[in-house]
């Protein structure tokens, strides 16, 4: 008995080390397994190419002319072609891009990037198995950056839709696509963030992920741990063109309803305030007597629109939609734009100090209505009156000013001069149309000064200015 102890003891400690091993190793990483989740959606995920035909410019170079050839002369077309005739010509070229995209229905329903589809003469859709379609283009929308496509087949394989708003930051995400062409790329990584804004977006809340998304993954995938889609990998953050830790995902939620409009109706509809937005910083935080800096300040509002009709008022402070409340202004346009046209919400507002209710009936953004752009015209300024402890000239606006800078409503000084001082601190600027002063709309460059002298010393105040064609709520802090 005592042999056949020893004989065992080897094994038996061998057994316990390799048990022990595989435990810590388990504890150590805690990485998921991705290989079954790869091999069951793979199949559902293509590769899109199209084709566009693009306006090419061809002018003849500086100090060429067209060599004197007989008018049959074959060479003739060929220095047309490259040259044209002393003049800029135009030629139609091909390009191609390449995205990808999911299947969402078994009849060939897929989705995919505005931007991968965006001015395509043809599209086409190629599956893992080398099956290759034409594909139709049902709608897109470029303010999602979200497009549906159609393409004559039935039987297919299908991804399982999940929801986005259960994620977690640091939880487990994959993503399959095409980057650079290498058909059905697994890639993953962790959600960083939620909720995140682009400065070019104003409707997509998007998922903000380490997971490695170059050229072509646009319009694939992201996936979470059950094989769910919860995402369309649509955009990237990089200084060079290629992958550098951050990678933007539209919500599958936001997408699948803009998918559902596509098919229906062909075209998107959004909710409409009618109002132009900005962040509250600290020191206008102070200003409007808040603990600190949170919701979205009304810098103006459009006549007519449903925030109008509400009685919302510029210089409100919107800190919650819907009993959601609002940690930038940021948050507000895709809350807006997913409420359906026509439907009652209300915002929680910051007025005088005061919190209220405003109910307002959500309208439909028509694309076609948005602001101009701010025009960069800057005229000469008159005789200005000098407000020094400011650093600050202000001057009458005369009528032709007015017409020509289109000011849609009376009153206002303007800006002439800054120097240093609280102004330039303040990020004002020569040009700037001051209209309100603490809550108070501004007449005139004498009832602007008027409002200057009367205001407490050395505190903060909320002042609103016209900068081109755009509304900008500035902090300015008084000093004594």
């Amino acid at each position: 008995m005592i042999k056949r102890m020893m004989l065992q003891t080897p094994a038996l400690a061998v057994t316990l080390a390799l048990l022990v091993f595989a435990s810590a190793a388990q504890a150590r990483i805690g990485l998921p397994d991705f290989t079954e989740l790869a091999e069951r959606n793979s199949a559902a995920v293509v590769n899109i190419s199209t084709e566009q035909k693009r306006r090419v410019s061809q002018r003849m170079p500086e100090g060429f002319s067209m060599p004197d050839l007989p008018e049959d002369s074959p060479f003739n077309e060929l220095f047309k072609h490259f040259f044209g005739e002393g003049r800029e010509e135009f030629s139609q070229r091909e390009s191609q891009s390449l995205g990808s995209g999911f299947v969402v229905s078994s009849d060939g329903y897929i989705l995919t990037n505005h931007h991968v589809i965006e001015d395509a003469e043809t599209v086409q859709v190629r599956f893992s198995d080398r099956r290759s379609y034409d594909a139709k283009v049902i709608g897109s929308d470029k303010a999602s950056d979200v497009a549906l496509l159609k393409i004559e087949a039935n039987n297919l394989p299908t991804v399982k839709i999940g929801k986005s708003s259960g994620l977690k930051v640091g939880e487990w995400v994959l993503a399959i696509g095409s980057p650079f062409g290498f058909d059905h790329t697994v890639t993953a990584g962790i959600v960083s963030a939620k909720g995140r804004s682009l400065p070019t977006e104003n409707y997509v809340p998007f998922i903000q992920t380490d997971v490695a998304i170059n050229p072509g993954n646009s319009g694939g995938p992201l996936f979470d741990l059950d094989g769910e889609v919860i995402g369309i990998n649509s955009q990237i953050y990089s200084r060079t063109g290629g992958f550098m830790g951050l990678s933007f995902a539209i919500p599958i939620e936001l997408a699948m309803n803009v998918a559902d409009q596509l098919r229906e109706t062909g075209k998107v509809s959004r909710g409409y305030l009618g109002v132009l937005i900005q962040d509250v910083d600290r020191n206008l935080a102070e200003s409007f007597g808040l603990a600190q800096p949170h919701g979205a300040l009304v810098s103006r509002i459009m006549e007519d629109s449903p925030a109008d009709k509400a009685g919302l008022e510029v210089g409100d402070v919107i800190v919650a939609y819907n009993g959601k409340k609002l940690l930038n202004s940021s948050q507000l346009p895709p809350m807006v734009g997913a409420t359906r046209v026509d439907e009652e919400a209300t915002l929680r507002v910051l007025r005088n100090g005061e919190e209220r209710d405003v109910a307002v009936v959500v309208g439909r953004l028509d694309e076609d209505e948005q602001p101009v752009a701010a025009r960069s015209s800057e005229p000469a300024p008159p005789q200005a009156e000098e407000i020094e402890q400011l650093g600050l000239s202000i001057i009458d606006i005369e009528p032709n000013v007015r017409q020509e800078l289109g000011l849609d409503r009376s009153g206002g000084a303007l800006i002439g001069e800054v120097s240093v001082g609280p102004a330039q601190d303040a990020g004002m600027r020569r040009g700037d149309i001051v209209l309100m002063f603490d809550g108070v709309d501004v007449k005139n460059a004498r009832h602007l000064r008027e409002l200057i002298e009367g205001a407490d010393d050395k505190r903060t105040v909320a002042v609103l200015v016209r900068r081109g064609d755009s509304p900008l709520f500035m902090a300015l802090r008084l000093e004594g």
